[in-house]
């Protein structure tokens, strides 16, 4: 299994940017994909993007393409979500997935290693 710790979430004006880290340990090496989702109060889980942690192959949710970019460093073992032209309706509690065995579409089955989450809120 891999053990999944978030950073860089916090409060943030409608239209700007934050970058989300996602740090993996453990048994990284079979963790083919890797990916973001989010919970808003009152809301299921959602899918926001995912990676492929060796070819680089990625894919969006409709309501953040060409908003959010993911990225892996396999150096550092860490996934990256940088976030753009926020929206207030962007606010949620983004979790980092892991153990993934989809990349296209994927929906939160689909992966077996969760983070514990981090808070973005976006202001008006």
């Amino acid at each position: 299994q891999v053990q999944l710790v978030e950073s860089g979430g916090g409060l943030v004006q409608a239209g700007g940017s934050v970058r989300l880290s996602c740090a993996a340990s453990g048994r990284t090496f079979s963790s083919y994909v890797m990916g973001w989702f989010r919970q808003a109060p009152g809301k299921e889980r959602e899918f926001v993007a995912a990676i492929t942690w060796s070819g680089g192959n990625t894919y969006y949710a409709d309501s953040v393409k060409g908003r959010f970019t993911i990225s892996r460093d396999w150096a550092k073992n860490t996934v990256y979500l940088q976030m753009n032209s926020l929206k207030p309706e962007d606010t949620a509690v983004y979790y980092c997935a892991a153990d993934g065995t989809n990349w296209y579409n994927p929906t939160s089955a689909d992966f077996g290693s969760w983070g514990q989450g981090t808070q973005v809120t976006v202001s008006s």
